[in-house]
């Protein structure tokens, strides 16, 4: 079953960090156009990412961002979009916490 929802950013700085993408060159340039397609594929599926198992969720996104849940959406040369999905009965809301290569996510998540 597919879920649309609305994509929001963590916080202003992660948003000014994607903005700034936008008007860069090279690999920067492409991977906002990969997190372009990535928020459209979001905003059509919600669960379209796969769902990071509670005990896996680093402890420094759950007391910095006290989200409840982790979704990862696989991005071209193996970097990842992180995000949280949350809902009420009306929309579902899927907050962008951020994206980072393979090395930066192997560390952070302790693989």
């Amino acid at each position: 079953m597919e879920i649309p929802s609305k994509i929001i950013f963590v916080d202003n700085e992660t948003k000014k960090v994607f903005e700034k993408l936008k008007q860069s060159k090279g690999e920067h340039r492409e991977i906002y156009k990969w997190l372009v397609k990535a928020f459209a594929a979001i905003e059509q599926n919600a669960f379209c990412g796969i769902q990071i198992p509670k005990r896996l969720i680093p402890s420094e996104y759950i007391k910095k961002y006290k989200i409840h849940s982790l979704w990862k959406y696989n991005l071209p040369n193996s970097w990842r979009l992180l995000y949280s999905i949350e809902s009420d009965e009306e929309i579902t809301i899927s907050i962008i916490l951020g994206w980072l290569d393979h090395k930066e996510y192997n560390r952070r998540f302790k693989y």
